[in-house]
């Protein structure tokens, strides 16, 4: 079973209930995802990846984006077709990259994702043969099965299987205390597979609500954890 299917599988029971909440201070914005759309966006990615780029298990995804709630559709949505979550865009069938970066990839495609907060894809169709990942995938079917069954043994993140990166995202919520009733502060950035370990897949495989805040501005964050009522941080 994917790593995306052992994420959700337990979450789906209350599809309505909020999993991502989103602040970037930069831009003053707040969007809050609850887990049918964070599924949703997750499926749309999916099937893009797989119809758009025969994107297979054990096929390296290259995800060059920061902390963000698109950032959460993309890598849950490369993990269900079974991908491999890397941030080296050479070798890789598809680099996400944010709108800001002009540099070419390495990989056989670029995906430019706007991280515009009210979800809109790019003004313009970006250049070099790049596609505009918001407007094409949303498109795409928005319940996703996969072709194949992805083992646990399959490279997920980086090296690590998907059992090995289950084992220790629930090792580390454990030791934090974590469960489904928390809400969970986070500022911390999501690179590298430590990043990503810490910063999403803790508080997802507890079934906590994350609150990330992008770009924070530390004299509002009292008043992020009050209105949003957390219970916990997350480690810088």
């Amino acid at each position: 079973m994917s790593l995306t299917d052992e994420l959700l599988r337990p979450l789906l029971a209350s599809p309505a209930k909020p999993l991502i909440t989103h602040y970037d201070d930069q831009l003053g914005s707040r969007v809050e995802l609850s887990v049918a759309t964070t599924a949703n966006w997750a499926a749309k990615t999916a099937n893009w990846l797989t119809e758009e780029f025969d994107v297979e298990p054990g096929d390296a995804v290259a995800v060059q984006l920061p902390a963000h709630w698109q950032t959460v559709g993309v890598l849950l949505g490369a993990w269900w077709c079974g991908a491999r979550v890397v941030t080296e865009g050479a070798g890789a069938r598809v680099a996400f990259v944010g709108p800001d970066d002009p540099e070419p990839t390495g990989a056989t495609a670029t995906a430019v994702v706007t991280l515009d907060p009210m979800g809109r894809g790019l003004d313009e169709a970006p250049g070099g043969g790049a596609f505009d990942y918001l407007t094409e995938s949303r498109a795409a079917g928005d319940q996703y099965s996969p072709l194949v069954a992805i083992p646990g043994d399959t490279p997920a993140l980086f090296d690590s299987t998907v059992d090995e990166v289950l084992a220790e995202a629930r090792a580390r919520a454990a030791k934090l205390g974590l469960g489904a009733d928390d809400r969970v502060l986070s500022t911390r950035d999501w690179s590298g597979p430590e990043g990503i370990l810490d910063g999403l897949l803790v508080p997802l495989v507890a079934g906590a609500h994350l609150v990330h805040v992008s770009n924070a501005n530390e004299a509002k964050l009292g008043a992020r954890r009050d209105a949003e009522r957390t219970t916990a941080d997350l480690p810088a």
